[in-house]
């Protein structure tokens, strides 16, 4: 059973709630259709910089690939037994990127650090 995360391109002041909602809507297969939200594309180029997913090579820690990206957000389902590194760069990587991060396992939801809120989304 893999280990999944996502990240999610939100707009200013949106909650927790407003994540899982994005989640289960995705989970539905209902997507947003709209141009990719820069700081999507730029956390998936990062992440997969690091941890390759097109081929997924041996060692990397996608249990599942290539990752889900889709407009708003990327999911990535890894090994359980992935090291604590990987997540370490994966929610260094959101931060740095103003995105927020689901955690599949408990519902949880991390905003980004202080300093790198989400920024407005049209339409929002």
């Amino acid at each position: 059973m893999s280990f999944d995360l996502s990240v999610w391109a939100m707009w200013d002041g949106a909650s927790p709630a407003d994540v899982r909602a994005a989640v289960q809507r995705c989970r539905q297969g209902q997507h947003v259709e709209r141009y990719p939200d820069p700081r999507v594309v730029a956390f998936y180029r990062a992440v997969t910089a690091i941890y390759p997913d097109r081929p997924a090579t041996p060692g990397t820690p996608w249990e599942r690939a290539p990752l889900h990206a889709a407009s708003d957000h990327v999911e990535m389902n890894l090994f359980p037994t992935c090291a604590d590194q990987v997540l370490l760069d994966i929610e260094r990587l959101a931060g740095e990127h103003g995105l927020m991060l689901f955690d599949l396992q408990d519902g949880s939801v991390y905003p980004p650090p202080a300093g790198q809120r989400p920024v407005p989304v049209q339409g929002r």
